[in-house]
């Protein structure tokens, strides 16, 4: 009778299997995991249990390594903070240790360039930094000071371009250039937190009003300006200088002589994070849009991947995702989200509006064309990669992570989870399409299913094998009885690997 019903139960599974288009639609027999990805593609977890994992990268001798990032959006919530080197079999190395060694976190950026592992991080002073450390553990600090990365919003992603200098990523102070209440724990370690422009712009003068959470009284009110400390009022046609180590910008430098070279690409972005180009030279980014917090909250419909021209504007703070203008009403919240601006000391409403005068800053509003892919609004675009030959009709295919939101803290209108997926996006038209993703919607935790699945995939590499690999972040929830909100799980990280089948 046993027997019996072992013959029963393995010609059920048996049909189950053949039935099936891809073993990857069977999650719980797969690698016991809830990850599907198209037919003719296998996918499986490779080691699990990292600490904040951001990037990958090869060495010479296509070696996997990946970096911990030692913390998350708040540099107060510790982790390690290192290099490690991930084996064959899921297995780890520890290959550098960064603890103690003048590198706050977050980690996000790491590459492999002629014996030096280049990476991106926060210096002692909190602002963004690169610094470089060989197998040795020999460590160069290559320059600090970009004061829009005492924020939340990071100096990102580092590559090496086709014209073998190295670039970087780096997001722009605040949620829409106005620093406010909702980054008060950066701003209470670095008062002078602001976002700084790559060029000269031009102040329409609006100041935003909020409870001054620098004082002890309770009715403190105070204004705040674009692109000035929290606290400060600007005024119609103030000049803002543009620096060099500019916020919501790619930079780009020789990396043997960082600081006497370094120049802005490209500026006007919210928060780029990855960067990579094509086999054509083409460059690409993702970015993460506006949320829905703050003193000047931006209600968009979509967060967007980039075509990235040198010397191009892009429109922030004052274009939405898809560069409109902030002008139109759709981009508006409603009154009860929105601080009540003033000019001058009079009060003009509750308009979302611009900031800069830009045809007094001699900038030129950005052309829609620039829009790669089309994300879901609060999807968080993370790193991003190109698709290799083997791939073959996803060649130059542009694949992206998408990390995912943080609602309610980033956005309160949201009642249902964005991105925490690979998508895939055609150059050609711009079709973007889910490529690997959990069989719910939202990370594995949430579907009760926590480490067999996708929770915050952050990086995706292209592999000397041809395989995809996924860094997946690891369980990030949000708790609005704490303060910051934000809470990690700092065991949850995974490497995902995804093979072409022959």
């Amino acid at each position: 009778m046993k027997k019996f019903k072992f013959w029963i139960l393995f010609a059920f599974i048996t049909i189950m299997l053949i039935s099936c288009k891809s073993l990857d639609s069977l999650p719980l027999f797969n690698n016991n995991h809830i990850v599907q990805v198209p037919e003719g593609y296998r996918v499986e977890r490779l080691t699990y249990g990292l600490h904040l994992p951001t990037s990958a990268t090869w060495d010479d001798e296509d070696n996997l390594f990946v970096v911990q990032a030692g913390a998350g959006l708040f540099p107060g919530q510790l982790a390690p903070m290192g290099i490690i080197q991930i084996m064959e079999d899921g297995s780890r190395v520890e290959v550098i240790d960064l603890d103690n060694r003048g590198i706050e976190p977050s980690i996000i950026g790491l590459v492999w360039h002629e014996g030096w592992f280049y990476f991106t991080h926060r210096a002692e002073d909190l602002t963004g930094a690169v610094s470089r450390v060989n197998k040795n553990g020999q460590l160069e600090l290559l320059f600090k000071g970009i004061i829009d990365n005492q924020d939340e919003h990071q100096i990102n992603d580092i590559q090496v371009g086709p014209d073998g200098l190295m670039y970087v990523s780096v997001g722009m102070a605040g949620n829409s250039a106005v620093v406010g209440p909702d980054i008060a724990p950066a701003v209470k370690k670095s008062p002078n937190l602001r976002a700084r422009p790559c060029e000269d712009i031009v102040l329409i003068g609006k100041n935003y009003e909020s409870l001054n959470f620098l004082t002890p009284e309770e009715e403190d009110m105070v204004k705040t300006g674009a692109y000035v400390p929290f606290g400060v009022e600007t005024h119609p046609g103030q000049v803002i200088q543009g620096v060099t180590l500019c916020g919501g910008s790619i930079l780009k430098f020789d990396p043997n002589n960082a600081m006497g070279t370094i120049t802005t690409h490209a500026w006007g972005l919210r928060n780029p994070i990855g960067l990579t180009w094509d086999s054509n030279g083409d460059m690409y980014a993702a970015e993460n849009g506006y949320d829905i917090r703050g003193l000047r909250p931006v209600k968009d419909y979509m967060d967007a991947s980039l075509r990235i021209h040198q010397g191009m504007w892009y429109g922030v703070p004052d274009f939405s995702a898809n560069r409109e203008p902030l002008t139109d009403p759709k981009f508006e919240v409603p009154d009860s989200l929105q601080a009540p601006i003033y000019i001058n000391g009079e009060f003009i409403g509750k308009d979302l509006g611009f900031v800069i005068d830009h045809e007094a800053s001699g900038l030129t509003p950005p052309d829609p064309s620039v829009v790669l892919g089309q994300h879901e609004f609060n999807s968080s675009p993370s790193m991003l990669d190109i698709g290799p030959a083997s791939w073959e009709s996803w060649t130059n295919h542009v694949f992206i992570a998408e990390w995912g939101d943080l609602a309610p803290a980033t956005n309160p209108l949201r009642t249902a989870p964005a991105g925490v997926q690979i998508v895939r996006v055609d150059p050609a038209t711009g079709q973007l399409s889910t490529f690997a993703t959990n069989t719910g919607d939202g990370p594995a935790s949430f579907l009760g299913m926590k480490g067999k699945g996708l929770e915050r995939p952050f990086d995706v590499k292209f592999g000397p094998d041809g395989a995809m690999y996924i860094v997946d972040y690891g369980v990030v929830t949000i708790d609005l009885s704490k303060s910051p909100p934000v809470v990690y799980d700092e065991n949850s990280g995974a490497i995902w690997k995804i093979t072409k089948m022959e």
